[in-house]
């Protein structure tokens, strides 16, 4: 609502184009927002909107009579009205979602009415035209999305950029078949609109995070109503942003797909990343004890401040080694791999007996040469992979549901044990470029945040 008071104000009233402006929401026929002392009425957004879709011809025949006064139409179609009468204007501009109404006097410049309403179409987003560096990207202005069936519109505060962010603007990783092509998989804000059929789980101004398939890096987003949870008491929208895809992959992974249980040893890779930082809190949530990898020692210092009870610098020392030094000779029962084809031998090395090697990721490559299945054969070991983003809807529902009520509690101030997004940094959406280099050095400690313009 600040927003549209804002568009009103700033772009009609204050620069004196018109008298008094108000926006009527199409799909409930309500007044959504209007200046101080134009006091309109539900039968008036009732008028215009009849005006329209109904009365269209008779407006241009007889012209309107609003608020007890009568107007003449000086030109009418589809889109805009515009009606006089002796000393006053009267213009209505309507776009697919609102009409804008306004009145005016002589030497106004009501037209302006017209851009100002298609704002309300209009949002911010991260753009690349083609794949490539980082310098591809910028800001574009670009359609406002609208609510399906059981969806919800979110205003997005903040987003997270993911390792998977940087391989769809290279071009090594395309958005899967019906998503959104918009960068962003996670964000946090609040909920700005329903779509048909929602359960009522939701309403406007809620405070939530949402789990998405793409279009997180942009001032508005659509989600399935399922895959948002609220956000907990005390926490801001930044670090709210850092929680949904890194903790959903992390959970998955170890409970629906890697089914760990107490006392398990978990080797996470990674393990100052987004991903490795929430597995490390969930590994311990579990009872079982988690060891990583990392490549500096401010990293490993980060993993054991978290709960690691070791860590091991792959830049420096054979992790491999180190590993079965930590575990007597065993081998650990889980490892979470976002390395992939460099790694594989070494992870091999480390599994244990019945041991699951879980692969989420593939910055190593994907290619493996060598005896890979005899070797894996011999210790009756499950190689299994994941990719949460193609996923079905359903299953998110489920994954999101079962974090919401088992792991959620936890990040309560209040809470022990209390577990934390780690975040590194925060961008303001014109700076992506920058955020995506960062990232692309590894230089970050947790999550890079994005974060919206206050005025969006």
């Amino acid at each position: 609502m600040n927003q549209i008071q804002s568009l009103l104000n700033d772009c009609l009233i204050k620069t004196k184009h018109v008298e008094h402006a108000a926006v009527i929401k199409l799909k409930d026929e309500i007044v959504w927002a209007s200046t101080p002392g134009f006091n309109l009425q539900p039968q008036h957004a009732l008028l215009l909107s009849s005006a329209f879709f109904k009365n269209l011809l008779h407006v241009r025949r007889e012209g309107l009579y609003f608020k007890e006064r009568h107007y003449k139409c000086v030109r009418a179609d589809e889109c805009s009205i515009y009606l006089k009468n002796e000393d006053r204007g009267l213009i209505a501009v309507k776009t697919d979602s609102y009409i804008l109404v306004a009145t005016y006097s002589e030497g106004m410049y009501p037209s302006v009415c017209v851009e100002a309403v298609e704002k309300l179409e209009k949002m911010l987003a991260v753009y690349f035209d083609q794949p490539g560096d980082p310098e591809n990207l910028y800001v574009k202005e670009v359609p406002r999305p609208h609510p399906g069936k059981g969806e919800v519109l979110l205003k997005v505060s903040a987003s997270a950029l993911n390792r998977v962010d940087l391989f769809q603007r290279s071009g090594k990783y395309p958005s899967p078949k019906g998503a959104n092509d918009i960068l962003g998989l996670e964000a946090a804000g609040l909920v700005a609109g329903l779509g048909p059929g929602c359960k009522g789980q939701w309403k406007t101004g809620d405070t939530v995070m949402a789990l998405l398939s793409g279009g997180g890096q942009a001032e508005y987003v659509t989600v399935p109503e399922g895959h948002l949870m609220p956000i907990p008491n005390g926490m801001t929208f930044v670090q709210a942003a850092a929680i949904p895809e890194a903790w959903l992959t992390a959970f998955q992974l170890l409970h629906f797909v890697g089914k760990v249980q107490s006392g398990q040893t978990v080797l996470i890779h990674a393990g100052a990343s987004g991903v490795g930082t929430a597995a490390i809190q969930l590994t311990r949530l579990a009872k079982a004890i988690p060891i990583v990898t990392a490549g500096t020692e401010e990293k490993l210092q980060l993993a054991a401040k978290l709960g690691a009870a070791a860590g091991f610098n792959y830049k420096e020392e054979d992790f491999r080694e180190k590993v079965l030094e930590f575990t007597n000779g065993s081998g650990v029962d889980v490892i979470l791999d976002c390395i992939g084809g460099s790694y594989w031998e070494k992870n091999l090395s480390c599994l244990s007996t019945d041991g699951q090697w879980i692969v989420y990721g593939l910055l190593g490559g994907g290619e493996v040469h060598g005896d890979l299945l005899a070797r894996l054969r011999s210790k009756r070991g499950s190689l299994l992979t994941s990719l949460l983003r193609t996923r079905e809807k359903e299953y998110k529902e489920k994954l999101v549901k079962a974090f919401t009520e088992r792991i959620l509690p936890y990040f309560s101030q209040d809470r022990s044990p209390h577990v934390q997004p780690i975040i590194d940094s925060v961008y303001p959406l014109y700076r992506i470029v920058e955020a995506h280099r960062t990232m692309e050095k590894n230089k970050n400690l947790g999550k890079i945040i994005i974060e919206m313009p206050s005025s969006s």
